[in-house]
């Protein structure tokens, strides 16, 4: 083809053929979502497409929008270009996108991890020619922990805590990362609180997925109903005076950021439990490897250290676009709604 199938402009990432985007950035006629994250679900487009399980989310986020939902592995074809969906095990119902045209396959992941977290659908790896990758985590130094040992150590602060008559204050992110936290809590040390932002999210979810019991924390709620007990609550809640009637507490952050001794320090919480939503090296280079690919476009994270490595080391045609989607680095850049470390 003498124009690529995929090319990234001003809006977003776009299929010239099809006339359609993929997680714009800016208002368009069509767009394919890949998840429900807000730097990846824009307000603005005229239609919608995106996975079925992903439809209540992104209305509740975006409000009254016109959206059709797909199974995955469902195709449609615009304009002679198959499209497909297919799981990313990033956060619920995140997608990668497939799209084939005259026997060229590409691939877009939108934000993926590898491991599976026993609530999203599981990451598959997608034949292609072409594979359009994040690399947020794209550095030798990110190698995550199974997430079992991970929520070992997690249980273990909060009966810590429990024994201590302290309340436990765990942080993560309001869609994806606060939901994978309450799947694996030990429900048999006490009540799962919940700030509203979790709750809210929590409540549209429970339509398609198995979460444990949560009670919203209120204005009602008592310092005494918390103490040895736990509150799942955005990062934006911290330092806030919603979090003062929690005394004695203690803090934690759930987030691949947490690789760096210094984020917890940063972030002035007490403890840090590496667990991230994202792909870390090894998973990036496995699933790269799994395509069959020749071409890598790497977007979003250390793009030119990894694309860097991808050519020298490993041989592949890659490069580099930019994106719109955010990092993952601070909370303060995105809604309690956004995307997810």
């Amino acid at each position: 083809m003498s124009t690529p199938l995929l090319v990234f402009n001003d809006k977003g990432i776009y299929c010239e053929q099809a006339d359609i985007y993929i997680d714009a950035w800016r208002p368009v006629d069509k767009c394919i979502v890949t998840h429900g994250h807000a730097d990846h679900s824009r307000w603005g487009h005229k239609k919608y497409i995106t996975h079925h399980h992903n439809v209540p989310i992104i209305k509740h986020r975006l409000g009254d929008i016109t959206v059709t939902g797909k199974a995955w592995g469902e195709t449609f074809v615009i304009n002679g270009v198959t499209f497909s969906l297919h799981p990313a095990g990033h956060i619920v119902a995140s997608s990668q996108v497939r799209v084939e045209y005259q026997g060229e396959v590409w691939v877009f992941t939108g934000d993926f991890k590898t491991e599976d977290d026993g609530l999203a659908t599981p990451y598959e790896p997608v034949a292609c020619h072409t594979f359009i990758t994040e690399c947020t985590f794209g550095l030798p130094a990110f190698t995550w922990e199974p997430q079992a040992r991970v929520f070992e150590d997690i249980n273990a602060w909060w009966a810590q805590n429990k024994a201590e008559k302290k309340t436990s204050v765990l942080f993560g992110y309001s869609l994806g990362k606060a939901q994978r936290l309450l799947k694996h809590l030990d429900t048999s040390l006490g009540t799962i609180y919940t700030h509203g932002a979790v709750e809210n999210m929590t409540e549209v979810l429970r339509e398609n997925y198995a979460l444990p019991d949560t009670t919203r924390v209120t204005r009602e709620t008592k310092k005494e109903d918390l103490l040895g007990n736990i509150v799942v609550a955005p990062p934006s809640a911290h330092g806030g005076t919603w979090i003062r009637k929690m005394v004695p507490y203690e803090t934690a952050s759930a987030s691949g950021w947490m690789t760096f001794r210094g984020a917890r320090r940063r972030r002035a919480i007490d403890r840090g439990f590496v667990l991230s939503d994202h792909a870390d090296w090894e998973g990036l280079i496995d699933s790269i490897k799994a395509t069959g690919c020749e071409k890598v476009i790497a977007t979003h994270g250390y793009t030119d250290i990894f694309s860097r490595y991808l050519r020298e080391e490993l041989g592949y045609d890659a490069r580099t676009e930019k994106t719109q989607y955010e990092e993952e680095q601070s909370e303060s850049s995105k809604t309690t709604e956004g995307g997810d470390a």
